[in-house]
């Protein structure tokens, strides 16, 4: 089966936003206008396609990303049924809600492009910016898109200037609202200097106005500075701009489309999902604007056999490259392995490489996704998103392709989780089924954690938050029929050292026959980020908040010994010394120590290192860090006084106050440990008037008084070490 379309035709694209923003309902619209669905689902109705999870529905929120192919012909194109301008689009609906990160940062690493959608009464809000740094971090051009104006207390000017001044200063007006609240009728295009009304059944006609009289000197004032700001991105265009010849249409366009590609400028649109204005305006800038595979660099990754960079251009004719970017559990099907096909092309029932663990498995079959439906295909190309039945040991950032051109792609990093709480299943049957659901969950779910106490034995499981881990129980009852009882969430917290400090330990042990042997001395310290553009050292080991440093010089421990001593450290680290949690961002360096010809052995040297690191660990200030979560409270003005003092008590320290229409705007930090049951508590201090959004912002030192409550909660003496 051949490609549907040229390659260039092709959009990757995700949707993204701060929960109750209009993402979904945008979604429903784009559906509905690309054919995909007949009637259009709305989210207050639980009708919505791309929320199709039960809890999704129950609960009027995203969950979990949805994959979404379609087709578009652009709304003003007067031939719409012609293949030769339709463009294909696969769209990711993400969610909004901080709980759910993962499913966004996931999301982006695999996007060409995405429309932000914002608020048009609230502007930016908390998870805007998480999103939007999600984006910077891996470069993905954007159109943002002031949603809601038909609401009252709209406003674009405002929620233009929160984007200005909270996300980025290359947001551009690229369109006006034409009337607002009740009264919005369309949009302007600040560039084509023309009105659009959408008009017909759920606003499917497209027409294109004069721009009104009364909106002319404005549209005019900012078309000047849309254009200005198009030409500063191409030196001719300059020139001639500061000659009095402004370029032409398309000159602008195509000059404007690099600097978007380039993320030199981001297109701010406008009107409103629900009344079903400015939507295919959208659709008809991303084809515009937003970058097709071949726009954008070749993707970069690691020979796995020789370590050497490499590239994979995005064509049919490369050999073949993906990244598998989120893992689904379906009843009827199994385990679903979401990809994006970078480079090359590759067929059902085909053997492919995962270079990532270095196993071939078959890939039985392959669909392409409508939100919960499938559509089988026999074959899928360069640049589009799938998804695999069949791939048992492929996990979340696992780089597929063929076995006599392996490459790596970079890995998926994800934030840790913040909350914990116990489960335990309600019944013998219950327990054999819980682990396997357990395990499934985590693999869907890189920021899902289960362990195990080691004191007490529990199994404790870790989220991103109390709704989380709410969810994820819930699902296990739902799709894996467990039944099972959960302690009350708590915090994971962390534990560092603050200063620098050395210890040496010898650990003998002569019991008769062979003895054991193995002496090292170490020096540990907080460990910094690396520089940009900084390598690691050859003889430096770095992970996730552990580095380890080989200074041993003149063979005085044996290089067969080394990796024990490092196992050793990353194992005493494991369990931290001021209350037990594990210990993070730690510079080991071992840089002498003595060994012997018959006694010494990796476990002597294991156990060596691990006393030595907790000797130092005592000597360099070891404390214990909480994580702070970043609040935005709204509130009446009359209850701003009593919420202050309220988010004081709990530690916390207020950043700022604004004005949102007829309500206060609080910004704080406050740690998590204090926020538990708060909406219940905010909502009867206000009489239910106020609400809060939350988000995890950094891990902080835990003030001595409070770290002794905690060591005492959990029943932790001063642990003794032996020195």
């Amino acid at each position: 089966m051949a490609r549907k379309y040229p390659l260039e035709r092709l959009r990757n694209f995700g949707i993204v936003a701060h929960v109750d923003a209009g993402k979904t309902t945008t979604s429903e619209r784009v559906l509905f206008y690309t054919g995909m669905s007949h009637k259009i689902g709305e989210v207050h109705d639980g009708e919505t396609v791309t929320d199709w999870m039960d809890q999704e529905r129950e609960r009027g929120i995203t969950i979990t990303a949805a994959a979404i192919s379609c087709d578009w012909t652009p709304s003003l194109n007067p031939d719409r049924t012609s293949k030769e301008h339709k463009f294909t689009f696969n769209i990711i609906d993400t969610p909004g809600h901080i709980d759910f990160t993962a499913e966004v940062k996931r999301s982006m690493r695999v996007l060409d492009g995405a429309i932000v959608v914002f608020d048009g009464v609230a502007g930016v809000e908390p998870q805007s910016e998480t999103n939007w740094r999600y984006a910077d971090e891996a470069g993905v051009p954007r159109i943002c898109f002031i949603n809601k104006m038909d609401r009252t207390g709209a406003d674009y000017e405002r929620s233009y200037q929160t984007i200005i001044k909270r996300l980025s200063p290359k947001a551009v007006r690229f369109q006006l609202p034409w009337g607002s609240e009740e009264n919005l009728k369309g949009v302007i295009d600040l560039l084509k200097m023309k009105a659009y009304t959408f008009e017909g059944d759920m606003g499917m006609n497209v027409l294109e106005h004069e721009i009104p009289d009364e909106l002319r000197a404005e549209a005019e004032k900012y078309h000047g500075e849309l254009v200005e700001r198009i030409v500063e991105n191409d030196d001719e265009q300059m020139s001639a701009y500061l000659e009095g010849n402004e370029p032409s249409y398309d000159e602008l366009q195509a000059t404007l489309r690099k600097a978007v590609i380039a993320n030199a400028i981001f297109p701010v649109m406008t009107g409103s999902a629900l009344k079903n204005v400015g939507v295919q305006r959208i659709l008809d800038a991303v084809v515009d604007y937003l970058p097709s595979p071949l726009d954008l660099p070749p993707v970069l990754g690691t020979n796995p056999k020789t370590d050497a960079e490499e590239t994979r251009i995005a064509s049919d004719t490369s050999p073949f490259c993906a990244l598998a970017f989120k893992l689904q559990t379906d009843p009827f099907v199994g385990q679903l392995a979401f990809f994006r096909v970078y480079s090359g092309t590759v067929k059902s029932g085909s053997y492919i490489f995962n270079a990532s663990t270095g196993e071939k498995e078959r890939l039985g079959r392959i669909v392409r996704l409508q939100a919960d439906k499938r559509e089988e295909v026999e074959e899928v190309y360069a640049g589009e998103i799938a998804a695999g039945v069949g791939l048992k040991d492929v996990k979340t950032s696992h780089t597929l392709c063929t076995e006599d051109a392996p490459i790596i792609l970079e890995q998926i990093v994800f934030p840790e989780p913040v909350v914990a709480m116990r489960i335990e299943p309600k019944t013998k049957n219950d327990q054999e089924k819980m682990g396997m659901a357990l395990k499934k969950l985590s693999d869907e779910d890189p920021t899902f954690k289960v362990s195990t106490d080691d004191e007490t034995l529990e199994t404790i499981i870790a989220g991103m938050g109390e709704l989380h881990l709410e969810i994820l129980v819930d699902r296990m009852k739902r799709e894996f029929g467990v039944e099972a009882s959960t302690g009350k969430p708590q915090v994971a917290y962390r534990e560092t050292i603050q200063n620098e400090a050395e210890a040496e330990y010898k650990y003998v042990k002569q019991s008769g026959g062979r003895g054991q042997y193995g002496h090292v001395k170490i020096r540990i310290r907080p460990m910094k980020p690396l520089a940009e553009g900084e390598e690691v050292a050859k003889n430096v080991t770095r992970e996730d908040h552990f580095e380890f440093v080989n200074s041993i010089k003149g063979g005085a421990i044996p290089g067969e010994y080394i990796p024990a001593v490092m196992k050793g450290a990353k194992e005493a680290m494991g369990r931290g010394l001021v209350a037990g949690y594990k210990m993070e961002d730690v510079t080991v360096e071992l840089y002498d120590g003595s060994f012997h010809d018959v006694d010494s052995s990796e476990i002597a040297f294991k156990l060596a290192a691990i006393n030595a690191f907790k000797i130092a660990a005592k000597r360099a200030n070891a404390v214990l860090l909480e994580p702070v979560m970043k609040i935005e409270v709204t509130t009446p003005e009359k209850f701003m006084g009593d919420v202050n003092g309220n988010i004081s008590s709990k530690r916390g320290l207020v950043e700022g106050m604004e004005d949102r229409d007829m309500v206060k705007v609080i910004n704080a930090k406050v740690p998590l440990s204090e926020m538990f049951g708060y909406t219940t508590t905010l909502r009867s201090m206000t009489e239910g008037r106020a609400n809060m959004v939350m988000e995890f912002d950094h891990y902080a030192v835990v003030p001595p008084n409070i770290a002794m409550e905690i060591k005492k909660e959990r029943g932790i003496k001063d642990i003794e070490v032996e020195e």
